[in-house]
Formats: structure tokens, sequence, C-alpha cells
């Protein structure tokens, strides 16, 4: 038998993985896993969109359009209900925010993904979906697709780096897949997940998007989930509408990212009370959506109808299965409600313990409101005439810009997936208009915001991304020579000829950092023998220069070293318990280390 070095058997993954090793670089290793990526995300896609379909056609088959429907009081409670007994009993684990995971993964985890993120949020989310829950399938896909990249590095024990650019495939292919958009795919992972293209990068990530757009058409045809038909082109008179449209766009992200905020925080309140959440968000849910039945899952169908409707008459059919039925004059209004309540829905959803994203939300409030926009500017008939469907559709882009802080994703995705080519210009200028509004007010995505706050979020800058990607427990020195408040003088000296450092720290019983003892500064007293007797360490130590916690952020530790020039500092919990110490020459070494590491190609 083949034995390795410390006399252990090599299994015969090991001996396929050492052969892998020998014979096939890492790079093409690296752009086969991404094809390999693209074809199982494209999967994923395909089965998450089937499930939610069929579950949401055999649940709301024989319901009456003339009128409202009491069984959506009862399906999205249940969907939830379903969903939080799978995750708390199945999963066992936390499995919302699914852009955010990838995000902290990323930047605090070396870019790993737990084996069950590859299948957990596929089941989940199409049971919350098809039951009515108001949220998105899309980010439980990228959640999905980058987990596969994620455990096929693990698998195969790659470097930190080609973990995160398989992580980067998963994301763009689960894109690509789900819409048929392959650019779009690649800029999302650009500007979402930040992962800088280099040349080591692009290729890889092009694959997965172009393999998972591929398989795709492959699985379910030509058929997008959009259908839109340009029937008045663009005129330059429509600029400054279409500048407006991008600014209301922008406020309207606002008003998206700060109240699903403020929902999200009113039930955090709740704490560890499942049924308390489920009752909470299942009924505010389910009365939504039996006022609003556009509210009822990913609503791409009244998408659909904003984008194809030309007349009154088509865009009444949206007030179908609903209390508005036949009241054609009241359009407007449920328009503005719907989009006012879409966000407290979708909040419901996954607070009430439901699965899934934002992403799809921003596309439902960005039409809703493309359309109220350029409806609400034709009834005044105010000067040019504004297309209600070109508007909606912009509308998309604009809001998912502002909400996600990407507006190359936002233009992209949206010209791809409506082939509005010809509308690249106003999908531009609204794009542009609503970042350059949201950022004013909120200066990260709402997939960022949370980690950015605790300093855990990387970006494009490459010091902060390269301080946020240490670890700051990797550099701390856990070896120390610890002296007592009432050791006597005589005592220390003899503890300071077997320590290696210029330092002792001072704990008491519990192992509180009290103090430490500087060698430099008792020099004139430590070889007094007659002094031995006459001293404590309590009268000779003195208090730390500065010190930092365990859970600080890289940047602030920079910032501390250079405000107190210490070689040194202590590392100590909640409890001011002393962890260990951090060296300024070893920071910086592992600093230089990473910054080489990341500009090798």
């Amino acid at each position: 038998m083949e034995e390795t070095a410390i006399g252990k058997k090599l299994s015969a993954y090991d001996k396929l993985n050492e052969w892998r090793k020998q014979y096939v670089a890492d790079r093409h290793f690296t752009l086969m896993l991404s094809f390999l990526v693209g074809i199982f995300a494209a999967f994923a896609a395909f089965v998450l969109h089937g499930l939610i379909n069929q579950i949401e056609a055999l649940l709301t088959h024989g319901f009456h359009i003339e009128s409202f429907n009491w069984l959506y009081l009862v399906f999205p409670v249940v969907g939830i209900y379903l969903t939080s007994l799978f995750v708390r009993h199945v999963v066992k684990d936390n499995i919302s925010h699914g852009i955010t995971r990838i995000l902290y993964a990323i930047s605090r985890k070396q870019s790993r993904l737990r084996g069950h993120n590859c299948w957990s949020s596929v089941i989940a989310s199409a049971i919350t979906i098809g039951f009515g829950g108001s949220v998105g399938a899309e980010a439980p896909i990228v959640l999905t697709g980058s987990a596969i990249g994620s455990n096929l590095g693990q698998a195969f024990r790659l470097d930190g780096k080609t973990m995160m650019v398989l992580v980067g495939c998963g994301a763009s292919a689960a894109i690509a897949g789900i819409f048929k958009a392959p650019i779009a795919g690649l800029v999302f992972t650009l500007e979402v997940l930040m992962i800088d293209l280099t040349m080591a990068s692009l290729l890889p990530i092009l694959i997965a998007c172009v393999t998972a757009t591929c398989f795709t058409y492959i699985l379910v045809g030509s058929d997008s989930l959009f259908h839109f038909t340009l029937d008045a082109a663009w005129q330059v008179e429509r600029v400054p509408a279409t500048i407006l449209l991008g600014i209301f766009c922008g406020l309207v992200s606002l008003y998206f990212i700060r109240l699903m905020t403020s929902c999200e925080n009113v039930f955090s309140k709740i704490g560890n009370k499942p049924y308390v959440k489920l009752l909470l968000g299942g009924v505010v849910l389910s009365c939504l959506i039996f006022l609003f039945p556009s509210l009822y899952g990913e609503g791409y169908s009244s998408i659909n109808i904003l984008l194809n409707g030309r007349t009154e008459a088509d865009w009444e059919t949206i007030l179908n299965n609903s209390l508005f039925y036949g009241n054609g004059h009241l359009l407007m209004v449920y328009i503005g409600l719907v989009l006012a309540t879409k966000v407290i829905a979708t909040s419901a959803t996954n607070g009430g313990g439901g699965c899934g994203g934002t992403f799809a939300p921003s596309l439902f409030i960005g039409a809703f409101a493309g359309f109220f926009f350029s409806h609400l500017w034709n009834i005044n008939q105010i000067s040019i005439y504004l297309p209600e469907k070109n508007f909606a559709l912009l509308g998309m882009a604009g809001v998912m810009a502002g909400v996600m802080h990407a507006p190359l994703t936002g233009i992209f995705l949206i010209a791809e997936i409506t082939g509005g080519y010809e509308m690249f210009i106003p999908l531009m200028i609204v794009s542009i208009c609503a970042y350059l509004t949201i950022i004013v007010f909120e200066p990260h995505s709402i997939y960022g915001m949370r980690l950015a706050r605790e300093g855990k979020l990387i970006t494009h800058h490459t010091d902060k991304a390269i301080l946020t990607l240490m670890s700051l427990d990797s550099i701390i020195d856990r070896h120390f020579t610890a002296v007592e408040p009432d050791m006597r003088l005589g005592k220390l000296v003899n503890v300071i000829s077997m320590s290696t450092t210029s330092f002792l720290p001072v704990l008491d019983n519990a192992g509180t950092l009290l103090g430490e003892v500087d060698l430099t500064k008792i020099r004139n007293v430590m070889f007094r023998t007659e002094l031995y007797n006459h001293f404590t360490v309590e009268q000779l130590m003195t208090p730390p220069a500065g010190t930092l916690g365990v859970d600080d952020p890289m940047e602030d530790v920079m910032r501390k070293f250079d405000e107190t020039n210490a070689s040194v500092l202590p590392v100590t919990d909640t409890q001011s318990h002393l962890i260990g110490y951090i060296s300024r020459t070893r920071m910086y070494t592992v600093y230089r280390k990473m910054v080489a590491d990341m500009s090798a190609e």
C-alpha cells in the first residue's frame, strides 16, 4: 500500500488530488471547475423555478379573478411555517440574507460556505415563494451557486484566492442562468461581491456565466422571464423626464432600504421566539396579499403586465383576484399602495421565518415605480408623452441600481433580459441618477450595509480589502508570561530572566489585564538587590499604551498602532481578560504578504 510521509494510507480521493496537482496546473483546473459550477448553478435555478411554479399553480388553480380569494389569508402563513420547520429541524443553520452571507464568507471565512448551502436554500425558498412569500428566488440561487463553487474548491483543497474566484463563478453563473444574462452575471460579481476582475479571475467567471446561460437555454428554451417589445423609440426630448425618474428611483431605493432595516429591527427585538415571529410575519403578509394579490410570490406576472400593457384595459388586469377588481379608476391607488407595501411584505416573509431575497422585490418595486411615475406624468399632460411600458422597464434598472449600489448590473441585466438594447442610453441615465441619489444617504448597498457597520465588508479599495481579509485571530501571539500584582521585585527579576519579551502583562486571578511591566522603565531598580523586597509589581507596572478588542476590525487595529506608536498591543475580550498580544512587525509582515498574493496573477 502507498504510504504518506507520516505513515498514513492515502485514500483514493487523495491519490486523485495528488495526481491532479502533478499533471494539471491550478489555473487550468480552475477553468474546469468554473465550467462545472456553471452547469450546477443553471440546474439549481431550473429546479427552484420549477418547484415554485408547480407549487403556485397547484395552490392557486381555480381562483376567481373577479373577486377576492380567502385562501390568500392561509397559504403564506403555511408556507412560512413549513419553511421555518425545515430550517430549524433539517438545516439547523441560518440561511437568510443569502448574498450577505456570501460577502461575509469572502471577508471572514476564506470564502468557505457550508455544504448544506448547495441545496438548503433551494428547498426553503421554493416552499416560501410557492406558498406566496413576497420575496425573490435570486438570492437563494446565488447563495447556492456560490456554495457549489466554494465546496468544490474545498474538496480539492484550493487556496483562498482561487476559492474566492470560484465563489464569484457560482454567484455570476446563478444570475446568468436565472435571467439568461451572462454580462449581467459578470458585472454583478464585480459590483456586488467586490471581486476584482484580474485576468486570473475574468476567464473562469466568463466561462461560468456562458455555461450557465447555455444550459438554461437547453433546459427551458428561449423564453425569458420578462417579455418586452419596444413600441416607442427613445427620444432626446425625454432626457429631463428620464433624469427625474432616476432621482425618483433613488428615493424609492432609500425608502426600500430604510423601511426594510426598520422592519428587520422589529423582528430582531422579538429574539428567539419563532412562533411569535411567525404570528407577526404571517398575519402581516397574509393580510397584504389578500388586499393586493400582486404581492403573491415573486410578482413577475404583474411586472409583465406593466411591460406589455398598452391600454387601460391591459393595465387593469393587474387588479384581478383583488377587492379592486372592476374599479379601473382606482388603478393608480392600487399601484401606489402595492409600491408602498412590497417592502413590508418582503420583510414580513423573511422576518416570520421564510427564506428569500430582495433581488426580485427590487425589480418588482422598480417596475411599479416606473409605471407610477410615467402614468402620473401622462395624466397631468406634462409636455411630452412618456410610454408607460418603457418607463416601467427603466424603473426596474433604477431601483436595482439604487438598492444594490450596482448601476452596471441594473443596466446590463434589464437590457439582456428584455432584449431592450435600444433603451441603453436611458437605462444608463436612470441607473446613474438613481445611484448618485442613493449614495447621498446610504454609502453601502442593502447587502453590504450590515457588514460595513462591523468593518467586515470587502471593497475595491486594495488597502481596505486586505485589512478586511486579514484575520485578527491569526496574528495574535497567545504565548506570554504573566505576573501577579503582589509579586515582589526579587521574584519578578527571576521571571524576567526566563522571559523572551521586554514586557510582562500583569493579571489578577481572573485573568483581567491590570497593566504591564516594561523592562526599559525599571532598569534603575531591577539590579539593586537591596530593593528586591521593597517593591511589588503593582508599584512598578504601567498602563498599556492601548488595548485592542478581540472583534476589532483590522483597520481600527492599524489606526491604534499609529496613534500609540507602540510595538506591541494587548488584545482583550469584552471582560478585559487578556487573550494575547499583536506585534506591529508581524502584522505588517502578514499585510505585505497578502498584498503580494492578491496582486499576483
